[in-house]
């Protein structure tokens, strides 16, 4: 036996890399094999796996049964038929503003105040005109009660003269002087008399002076014409309000009010379309600020001119009963109705586009798209059909609710549990 210490002995123990890495070659080798045959079959199943198909999608809508009256639909605008930019008639600066946005005012209730210090004087100084006239109408009263009592002293003395004269007691030249003095007093009276009505007259004339002062006093004080609410507040404390606002830095309009109890809706009707339009006719109104309320109205009106650039006529409606969520400019859509639906045929309904159904084995189905990962996934629902309802046609089912997404004109073959996509095409 070798040494393991002689160089025989050293030579036997050394390793063979090359056989060693053949031997580790071989053992990794089916693994590798084993990996590109999961990658391959991976890939074949994502190539062979059913793609989803893409599919137009519509939604279930609620509605009500009176839609299939509809005859006309128009849109418009709600619009106050009382609505005033509630201004001044005297110019000044303004000195209080009671109001804001959305205040409720009654008729007669103060708006807003303009300084009135120089109406104010003119006031005091047609009072003062006023106690003057009347101070010389008592006068000029005064005098006529005189002239009254002179005159009457001027006859008695007359008449016993007159008397005594035919006794031959008194001569020709006193009776004369009697008579003179009753002439003059009965000038006297009748000067003194027209002296009272001029007094009176100045009287008036400052009265109607001082009124006139109170008129400008009250042109200061903004009131409002009739009861409503403030829309806009034009102008603040510290304001030029003038009547004519062409002034730099001056308003015209204190505020904006409108009475909501005159709200109409103001919708254009389509010239060729005028004749399915007529007075007192029942409506449906929608209003885009209340998604799912449907007001009942008539027709209030049609005005008698057209549009020659839209080719439409204005139609005023009116709400059969306002409700206070109800604001002007709030867009508004009106279907014009053949008839006056009944209470009834006012409850909401559920309804869908009829290119939506789908027919098998003489029941009615639809294809609801619900959300599984990253897909689409159809899901059948039968459902019983009803009455229509202008273009949409009034279903029932269990599990449907309004704004779910259905299949648009689908195949027929295609069914529930597909996965599906939504087409970018309407």
């Amino acid at each position: 036996m070798a040494d393991a210490s002689s160089p025989a002995g050293l030579a036997g123990l050394k390793l063979d890399r090359n056989a060693s890495g053949g031997a580790t070659k071989r053992r990794r080798l089916p693994w590798r094999w084993i990996l590109l045959g999961l990658v391959l079959v991976g890939a074949a199943a994502v190539l062979l796996a059913p793609r989803p198909v893409e599919v137009r999608v519509s939604s279930v809508l609620q509605s009500t049964p009176a839609a299939q009256y509809a005859q006309l639909t128009a849109s418009g605008y709600v619009v106050a038929q009382r609505r005033a930019a509630v201004a001044s008639k005297a110019s000044g600066r303004l000195v209080e503003l009671n109001v804001r946005e959305g205040s409720v005012l009654k008729k007669g209730d103060l708006i807003a105040r303009i300084d009135a210090s120089d109406v104010q004087a003119s006031i005091g100084a047609a009072l003062a005109g006023v106690r003057l006239a009347e101070s010389s109408a008592r006068q000029a009263q005064s005098g006529a009660q005189q002239a009254q009592v002179e005159l009457s002293n001027a006859d008695a003395e007359y008449q016993r003269s007159l008397s005594l004269q035919a006794q031959g007691f008194v001569s020709s030249q006193a009776l004369d002087a009697a008579r003179r003095r009753l002439d003059a007093a009965r000038a006297g009276l009748a000067a003194a008399q027209a002296g009272v009505g001029s007094a009176q007259a100045a009287v008036q004339q400052a009265q109607a002076q001082l009124a006139l002062q109170q008129v400008n006093r009250d042109f200061t004080e903004i009131r409002a014409p009739f009861d409503g609410v403030v829309l806009v507040k034009n102008a603040n404390v510290g304001d030029i309000i003038t009547p004519f606002s062409n002034a730099a830095g001056s308003q015209g309009a204190v505020v904006t009010m409108a009475d909501l109890g005159t709200l109409e809706v103001e919708a254009d009707v389509s010239e060729s379309s005028l004749a399915k339009v007529a007075p007192a006719q029942p409506v449906e109104i929608t209003l885009d600020a209340l998604p799912g309320q449907r007001f009942q109205g008539q027709v209030a009106g049609i005005v008698p001119t057209v549009d020659r650039a839209k080719a439409t006529v204005m139609t005023k409606v009116r709400f059969d009963q306002l409700d206070a969520r109800i604001l002007p400019e709030m867009s508004a859509k009106v279907v014009f109705l053949s008839k006056k639906p009944a209470a009834e045929e006012l409850k909401p309904v559920l309804a869908v586009n009829p290119k939506t159904l789908q027919e098998r084995e003489g029941k009615t189905w639809l294809l609801r798209l619900k959300r599984e990962g990253e897909h689409d996934q159809l899901e059948a629902l039968e459902v019983k059909k009803g009455r229509s309802l202008g273009d949409l046609v009034e279903i029932s089912g269990a599990g449907l609710k309004s704004g779910d997404r259905v299949v648009l004109e689908p195949g027929p073959k295609l069914a529930g549990g597909a996965r599906v996509t939504v087409s970018a095409k309407p």
